[in-house]
C-alpha cells in the first residue's frame, strides 16, 4: 500500500553520502518498514543535510509545523534523523546518510526482525564509485607517534579530543550485532567516543552516556590494548571517534578485501619497515588488522600496499623494527571542517558522477 513512499525514501537515501541501494527491492522494502513508519518516511524525504526548522521542513512537505514538528522528533528519537538543539532553545533537524548515521544510531533498536533485515542489506547491497572524501579517517595510536614526526592537528588522537567541550561514549554497533548474531570478538563494547552535537544527541535518546576527558583518555589507552584502530569523522573538528577491529567492523572488513587497502582509506601515514632490525617476536602480526604484516621465512615481511596507518604494529615493537612515515604530500589532503560539510563534499561529487556521460565504451552514449 505504501510501497511508493518506501520506493521514494530510498532513492532520497541513495542520494546522500553512501548511497543506500539492494540489488533486491524487497529487501530495501523490508528494512525501511521496519524504520519508518509510513507517515515518517513520507517527512524524512523532504530534509536534506542543511540544518533546517521544522516549519522550513513541513512548508517544504505540504504539512502544517503542528503535524510535522512530532513526526521529526520521534524520527529524532529513533535515530533516523539528526536533532541539533541551538543555544536559543530553536530545534533544527538534518537528514542523514544510512551509513555513517542511522545505521549506527540504531544500537538500541537491535530486535530480530531488524538484525535478518539488515542482514539481508548488507548481502544484497549496492556498490557505489567512491566520491568526493571519505567519511572516515584512519589516525595512529598516540603511542605510535615519535617526536621527529610531524603530524597535523586532525592528524592526532590527542589534539581532536582536547578541542572538544562535550563527550559521551556509545556501544560499537559493529560488535553489538556481531554479537547477537553469537559471533564477534572480545573487544570493549562501549567505545565509541562522539562529541558536540553528537554527543548531545546520544545523551538525550539514551544510546550514550555523558563522560568527562579522563574517561575519554582511559577508553583510548583500552582501546590500544584491545588493537582497535581509531577512526575519527573525516573532519577537522571531528563528530565522532570509532574504536574498530578488524572483525567485526564493516569499514575495516571491506578494506580487507581491497587489493590496495593503502589508497581505500584516508590517511597520512604508513608503516615504515626495517627488516634488520625485526626480532621476529610475532607481536605486529596480532595487531595488523588488513593483513599488511605476514610471518615469512625466518622474519616478518610486509605488503606496503595493505598499510593503512594506524600505528598499531609501531607501538609495540620490541626491536623498533617499524615507524611511522608520512605518506607523499600530494596524498595528505586536508579535510573538510565540519561532518556536515564532508557529507556535502561527498553529495555533491555523488551528483556530478550520477548526471555525467558515461566513460564505459561498452555503455551507451546519451
Amino acid at each position: 500500500m505504501h510501497e511508493e513512499t518506501y520506493r521514494r525514501l530510498a532513492a532520497h537515501l541513495d542520494r546522500l553520502p553512501g548511497g543506500f541501494g539492494s540489488e533486491d527491492e524487497a529487501v530495501e522494502q523490508r528494512l525501511l518498514q521496519i524504520l519508518f513508519t509510513p507517515e515518517e518516511a513520507e517527512l524524512a524525504i523532504h530534509l536534506t543535510l542543511e540544518r533546517e526548522t521544522a516549519a522550513i521542513i513541513a512548508a517544504r512537505a505540504g504539512l502544517a509545523e503542528e503535524q510535522a514538528a512530532p513526526l521529526l522528533d520521534e524520527m529524532a528519537r529513533k535515530g533516523l534523523i539528526m536533532p541539533i538543539q541551538q543555544p536559543n532553545g530553536m530545534r533544527l533537524y538534518q537528514a542523514m546518510p544510512y551509513v555513517v548515521g542511522i545505521w549506527e544510531f540504531q544500537v538500541d533498536r537491535q530486535d530480530r526482525a531488524w538484525l535478518r533485515a539488515s542482514a539481508e542489506y548488507f548481502r544484497s547491497k549496492r556498490r557505489k564509485p567512491a566520491a568526493g572524501p571519505r567519511q572516515m579517517r584512519t589516525i595512529p595510536i598516540g603511542e605510535s607517534i615519535e617526536p621527529h614526526l610531524e603530524v597535523l592537528a586532525y592528524e592526532q588522537v590527542d589534539a581532536l579530543v582536547t578541542g572538544q567541550d562535550r563527550f559521551a561514549v556509545m556501544p560499537c554497533i559493529c560488535r553489538r550485532t556481531a554479537r547477537l548474531w553469537r559471533s564477534g570478538c572480545n573487544a570493549p563494547e562501549e567505545s565509541c567516543l562522539v562529541f558536540g552535537d553528537w554527543a548531545d544527541q546520544m545523551i538525550e535518546t539514551g544510546r550514550g552516556r555523558g563522560i568527562d576527558r579522563d574517561e575519554v583518555d582511559q577508553i583510548l589507552r583500552r582501546a590500544d590494548a584491545a588493537n582497535l584502530v581509531l577512526q575519527p569523522s573525516n573532519s577537522i573538528e571531528p563528530s565522532f571517534i570509532c574504536t574498530c577491529c578488524s572483525c567485526c567492523c564493516g569499514v575495516l572488513a571491506g578494506l580487507k578485501h581491497e587489493p590496495i587497502p593503502a589508497e581505500a582509506v584516508a590517511n597520512s601515514f604508513y608503516a615504515q619497515y626495517e627488516p634488520d632490525l625485526c626480532v621476529d617476536c610475532g607481536a605486529c602480526l596480532e595487531r595488523c588488522p588488513t593483513d599488511a604484516l605476514a610471518q615469512g621465512k625466518g622474519r616478518v615481511v610486509q605488503d606496503a600496499a595493505r598499510c593503512i596507518g594506524c600505528g598499531l604494529c609501531v607501538s609495540t615493537c620490541p626491536g623498533g623494527a617499524l615507524s611511522l612515515a608520512r605518506k607523499a604530500s600530494r596524498e595528505n589532503l586536508v579535510p573538510p571542517d565540519t561532518m556536515e560539510e564532508t557529507w556535502r563534499r561527498i553529495a555533491r561529487a555523488q551528483d556530478a558522477i550520477r548526471t555525467s556521460p558515461s566513460t564505459d565504451p561498452s555503455e551507451p552514449k546519451a
